[in-house]
Formats: structure tokens, C-alpha cells, sequence
């Protein structure tokens, strides 16, 4: 599926900024951070750390280093909608898809010419929690683990051929996702500028073999293993590798991030999901320091799926390897909101929108609609 997430993503989580070492000024507001290395080496730089825009957007993975010795937990919800079908960048209907769309699976036993079943809306809820901990200044250590309920509404068509509708049916999901590691190897930079690299690994422990009963067009209703966007996880091992950058002056702040997603070799049921490229960048704005406001544009693009599943075969499009992924551009806003002082210091709360503003999808295929995520986060 494209983009669980994230949008991300497919689906991430933007995590907080320690101040293990930090010094407070008298005003109680402006933080030193020592991002050097111990020795004679190593530069400073001058941040207010409880300030609402000293973080990425909520939807940012990997964007905050933090200083030794500093501990971070925190809890992600995302909603997305997906509802309609585009071949490319072209709208179409269901009754277009099953009179034109040739099943990759016609000459099997049952199946029809054409495609015979249509997605028309899917919804995914996620919740993410997530824990980091910097051993060291230049190293700050993240893992996050994901849990998911996704639902997909269909029509399917009677009979081989023809537009007459037979009835509607929905399919289900729900577990834990692919767990997630992650070192943050950084950061570098000088006055308001600094850089660090990202290098996580995806672990397969999310579902690939969930079942679910559907409405075939011969009015059967069969449990049948459930195709690609409704698995809970990639069933392989994926490196994630990144680069990020934040820069800040008074009250503005800006940064980019490029993460890819690289799926080593085929699962057990012989297919690799297709490999996810995405670059964001981003600018905030604060008019207190426990408030802010961002603006995020994001670009993604995502092979199709690599092998097949032998046990997902249905004249459905979600069923074919080759209708998976495409280009989508995402367009992100975002509230921030940082405790300044007394309980409330450390904690830090925020929300981000997104809607899609292209999307160019290796069809035919859902296209998405929104995504919402609030999440909330306390450093210690």
C-alpha cells in the first residue's frame, strides 16, 4: 500500500531534543548545548530547548538528537483516509475498472477475465510508541513499534462481466507492525545550522498472512488471505537510511530531511514490498515560545511490489503486485505546543494535517484523501 504512513511515510514520529548538558541562562529560557566531542574539539550552539519550534513537525521521523544521558518516551495516533481509485493521475470508477482492467490471474481456476472487485474507501488507524535514549552526545538511540487497524470497504460485480453490482463487503485487520530501530549519528554544524545522519533498520514483525472473509462475484463468501495494503508488515528486513537538517533564527525555523526505506531480499511468501524514497522540508514559525506553527511539503515515491504472494490471488486490484506504489506530493500543517516551566516542563504535544496535493499512482489504485496525527512527548 502507499503510504502508510505513513506520509510518509508511509507512514513516523518526530522525536524530542535533551539537554543533558544544557546550562540555563538566568532568563531561565536560552539553553547551551555542547555538540562537540569530549576533547579540545567541539562547537556550541545557542538554543532555547523548551521552545515550541526547537522540533520537527510530528510527522518528521528522526529529526531530534538529543544530549547524553537523556531519556525520551512518547505515543503517536494517526488516522489516513484513502477513498476513490486513479490509474496514474486520472480518476476512475469502478464500473471503468472492471470493464477495462485485465486480472493478472484470468486461466486460474474461477478467475474472470477482467477485475470483478473494487476498493472504494480504506481507513488506517496507528498507534505508535516510541522510547529514546542518547548513550552519547553525537549518539541518540530511538525505537518505535507500531499498532494498526486498517479497514477496506468494496463493491464487487456479479458474474464475469458486465457493470451490475452484486453488493458491498468490508475487510478488517489489526496487530502490531514492523518494529522499528534507529541511530541519530550527530550532530554537526555551526551557529543555527546543524546536520546528522539517520541509520535505522525495519524488523518484520508485523502480520503478512492475515485473513478475512470476502464477497466473491459468484456470491460465495470465501476466507481468503488478504492482499498486500491489508498485511500489517513488509515480512523483511529494511534498512533506513537518512540525512537530516535544521536551521533556526529568532522566530523562524526550517529544515530537511531525506529517508529512504531499502528492502533486503524476499519475505517468506516470496515478494520484498517496493523501496520508498521520500525528501520533506519544512518551516515553523513561533509567536510564544510554547506555541508554534509549521508548514511541511513532502515528496515520496515507491516501487511496485518485487515476486507474489501464491496465496493472495482474487480479481481484485489491491490482489496485483504491479498496483502498488507511485509518486505523491503531501502538503503538511502542523500546531506545537512545548511546557515552559513547573509539571509541565519536558512535555511537549502536537498535531499535524496533510492533504495530498499530486499523486501519480501505479494504478488502478486508492488514492489518498487525508491524514491526521497528535502525538505527545516527555523528556527526562
Amino acid at each position: 500500500m502507499l503510504l502508510i504512513g505513513f506520509a510518509g511515510t508511509l507512514p513516523g514520529m518526530a522525536y524530542g531534543q535533551g539537554a543533558g548538558s544544557a546550562m540555563e541562562s538566568q532568563s531561565g529560557k536560552d539553553m547551551q548545548m555542547s555538540m562537540g566531542t569530549s576533547g579540545s574539539e567541539g562547537m556550541h550552539m545557542d538554543m532555547s530547548m523548551m521552545r515550541a519550534d526547537s522540533h520537527a513537525p510530528l510527522g518528521v521521523v528522526g529529526a531530534e538528537t538529543m544530549m547524553k544521558g537523556m531519556w525520551m518516551v512518547s505515543y503517536r495516533y494517526m488516522r489516513m483516509e484513502m477513498e476513490d481509485n486513479l490509474i496514474g493521475t486520472d480518476d476512475v470508477t469502478p464500473e471503468q475498472i472492471v470493464t477495462s482492467v485485465p486480472n493478472r490471474f484470468f486461466g486460474l481456476p474461477g478467475q474472470p477475465p477482467t477485475l470483478r472487485v473494487v476498493p472504494t474507501e480504506m481507513g488506517t488507524d496507528m498507534h505508535m510508541f516510541g522510547a529514546m535514549y542518547a548513550p552519547a552526545d553525537r549518539v541518540t538511540l530511538m525505537a518505535m513499534i507500531p499498532y494498526l487497524r486498517r479497514s477496506m470497504d468494496h463493491v464487487t460485480f456479479a458474474g464475469p462481466a458486465g457493470t451490475t453490482r452484486l453488493g458491498t463487503f468490508t475487510t478488517r485487520s489489526s496487530g502490531f507492525g514492523d518494529a522499528k530501530l534507529m541511530g541519530l549519528i550527530g550532530p554537526w554544524g555551526t551557529g543555527n545550522h546543524r546536520v546528522h545522519l539517520n541509520a535505522g533498520l525495519s524488523l518484520p514483525t508485523g502480520s503478512i498472512d492475515e485473513e478475512d472473509d470476502v464477497l466473491a462475484p459468484t456470491g460465495a463468501r470465501p476466507t481468503l488471505r488478504l492482499p498486500y495494503p491489508m498485511q500489517l508488515g513488509s515480512g523483511t528486513f529494511d534498512l533506513m537510511p537518512g540525512v537530516t537538517y535544521k536551521g533556526r533564527s529568532g522566530s523562524f525555523g526550517w529544515g530537511a530531511q531525506y529517508m529512504g526505506t531499502i528492502r533486503l531480499g524476499d519475505n517468506d511468501e516470496g515478494y520484498s514490498l517496493g523501496d520508498v524514497h521520500q525528501a520533506t522540508g519544512w518551516a515553523s514559525y513561533s509567536w510564544h515560545p510554547a506555541v508554534s506553527a509549521s508548514f511541511r511539503l513532502t515528496g515520496r515515491t515507491q516501487d511496485s511490489i518485487d515476486g507474489i504472494d501464491p496465496r493472495i490471488v482474487a480479481p481484485v486490484q489491491t490482489a496485483d503486485p504491479a498496483f502498488q506504489g507511485g509518486d505523491r506530493v503531501d502538503l503538511g500543517f502542523g500546531l506545537n505546543f512545548s511546557g515552559q516551566s513547573g509539571t509541565m516542563r519536558g512535555l511537549r504535544a502536537a498535531v499535524e494535517f496533510g492533504l495530498p496535493v499530486h499523486q501519480d499512482l501505479n494504478g488502478p489504485q486508492m488514492k489518498a484523501d487525508w491524514s491526521l496525527t497528535a502525538g505527545v512527548r516527555y523528556m527526562f
